[in-house]
């Protein structure tokens, strides 16, 4: 049994792409290799509407077929959505980058995370349960993690003409 798993992850590892894998020199003149990073992952949570709402993010995805998992060169950051009476808050983690690296867009129903830096590069499309005012947007950057508050549009009440019964 044992061999039987040893066989199986090194046949893993040896089909796996090589810009998977990274390798320094020790002072000593070893050579280690080291793997990833690879991140994959989903969150859970409850719409406005009461239907779960599930999000993955990360830079490894499984795959349907068998076989290896791809990989993306882009990592998609944990995001959370927060609806509140007058805004929407956006949390994302996007850790290892400066604040002058995060290149956000933003429309009334939609906001882009994305960050193109040599060793990090993160992507993200974050749809957004209500329409905002793009002009209110506003964020913060701290220890990795990314705060993007934006204010609700006012509904508009159906307008209409009053029509008298004869």
């Amino acid at each position: 049994m044992d061999r039987m798993f040893e066989d199986m992850f090194r046949e893993t590892f040896e089909a796996m792409p090589k810009e998977w894998y990274r390798e320094r020199k020790l002072p000593d003149g070893s050579i280690v290799k080291t793997f990833g990073p690879v991140v994959y992952g989903y969150s859970m949570t409850m719409g406005p509407d009461g239907k779960p709402v599930i999000r993955e993010f990360g830079n490894f995805k499984p795959s349907r077929v068998r076989g290896l998992p791809t990989r993306g060169e882009q990592r998609e950051p944990l995001v959370d959505v927060i609806t509140g009476d007058e805004l929407v808050q956006v949390t994302a983690e996007v850790p290892g980058v400066d604040k002058q690296d995060i290149d956000l867009t933003v429309a009334e129903n939609s906001l882009i995370i994305s960050v193109d830096t040599e060793k990090y590069k993160y992507h993200k499309e974050v749809p957004l349960p209500e329409r905002i005012d793009p002009e209110s947007a506003s964020a913060t950057y701290k220890n990795g993690v990314l705060e993007v508050s934006l204010r609700k549009l006012a509904k508009k009440k159906p307008t209409g003409k009053r029509i008298s019964v004869e």
